[in-house]
């Protein structure tokens, strides 16, 4: 393996540990969204384009915005500059 998948493969796991860890909800989701475009790399260093296409969709594309959907309509936005601000 090339300096540069193991480097991906890092910042995989540091989006994993980062995502488990992240008490913001935004923030989760953000790091969510990198943790899907690095798979979606190393799919393709992987020569899986048809993966790559579908993770960079599914993953990064259409999970964020369902989730952005959703921290909308639980109005977790508010809720987070709230609890900031109490701070």
């Amino acid at each position: 393996m090339t300096p540069f998948a193991y480097l991906l493969l890092t910042f995989l796991l540091a989006c994993a540990i980062a995502v488990s860890l992240s008490k913001s909800l935004l923030n989760s989701i953000i790091i969510f969204m990198s943790y899907s475009l690095i798979m979606s790399i190393i799919w393709i260093l992987l020569e899986s384009p048809d993966l790559a296409i579908t993770e960079a969709a599914v993953g990064a594309g259409v999970t964020s915005v369902l989730f952005f959907v959703t921290l909308k309509k639980i109005h977790a936005f508010e809720e987070e500059k709230e609890h900031e601000q109490e701070e």
